[in-house]
């Protein structure tokens, strides 16, 4: 099963959820649990799990290169480039490799072949072991605009005989998208505020356009207000869990200290969050 943890803003939790559900999986059901940290642009979930990194490389995308001795400027390279990655101007080929996407187009329909690729690294790739949890994780190169050419790569590093757990990018971009493409059930956290209720709005909409079943999880739910309660409620969504604001979670937080094992009795709730997701996935 690939569950997919994902919040329409920063900091409501996505990350403590991700990571004490994967130990409590581990440690109380031993399954075989993965974690992929698909936050590339602040990847922190191995702050907590501290993994033995075995494997780390780069990834990036393929970039055109033009040969002007073959090419004609006919303009069909800029015809075909949806992201406007490539201009013809009179005599001259202009290639801007942070809009490109890397897709071929150009490649594929220069009449002339003059147009070859070259690799163009955007961030790294890492992957490793802590404990009996496979852990793998994206990090973007810093001034790079593009997330989705990382988290594409890092995807297809997810082990397909564990319960993998995607820790996505918080928001509700394209990076998001392809976080929680291909996952099985998309937990949505989020925290009972005027900002969590706003930005859960937008998660919600992510997760019905892509189609994948959805339920939420309340962080420090013991504070704000009532309407993302209501919202729920109001659109038949199932909230999973909820955790109050405690002052001993924030101490083991910050220390970097897991929620299960700072507090052994939350083991057991996150059991219970795992089963109420089985329960809630259709069959």
């Amino acid at each position: 099963m690939i569950l997919a943890i994902a919040s329409g803003k920063g900091g409501t939790g996505k990350t403590t959820v991700a990571v004490n559900l994967a130990l409590a999986l581990e440690r109380e059901r031993n399954l075989h649990v993965q974690v992929v940290d698909a936050d590339v642009e602040a990847p922190n979930a191995h702050l907590f799990l501290r993994p033995e990194i075995e494997e780390t490389r780069e990834v990036g995308i393929q970039i055109p290169v033009v040969d002007e001795d073959k090419c004609t400027y006919c303009g069909v390279c800029a015809e075909v480039c949806q992201y406007h990655a490539i201009a013809v101007l009179g005599k001259k080929v202009l290639v801007f490799p942070e809009l490109c996407h890397g897709c071929g187009s150009c490649t594929a329909n220069c009449p002339e072949n003059a147009i070859s690729e070259t690799p163009r690294t955007m961030g790294t790739l890492s992957r490793g072991r802590a404990g009996n949890i496979a852990f793998a994780a994206g990090e973007l190169n810093v001034g790079e605009a593009m997330a989705v050419p990382v988290i594409h790569q890092l995807k297809k590093w997810i082990s397909p005989d564990s319960v993998v757990i995607v820790d996505s990018p918080p928001g509700a971009s394209c990076p998001v998208v392809e976080s929680v493409r291909g996952a099985d059930f998309l937990l949505l956290v989020t925290e009972p505020t005027p900002f969590g209720f706003h930005d859960l709005k937008n998660a919600v909409e992510v997760a019905r356009e892509v189609q994948i079943p959805f339920g939420v999880l309340i962080n420090r739910a013991n504070v704000g207000n009532e309407e993302v309660a209501a919202f729920c409620e109001a659109e038949g969504i199932p909230i999973l869990m909820e955790i109050p604001l405690d002052r001993r979670i924030a101490e083991a937080y910050s220390a970097g200290v897991p929620l299960v094992e700072a507090l052994p009795e939350y083991r057991e709730k996150f059991i219970a969050l795992y089963d109420s997701i089985l329960e809630a996935i259709p069959s």
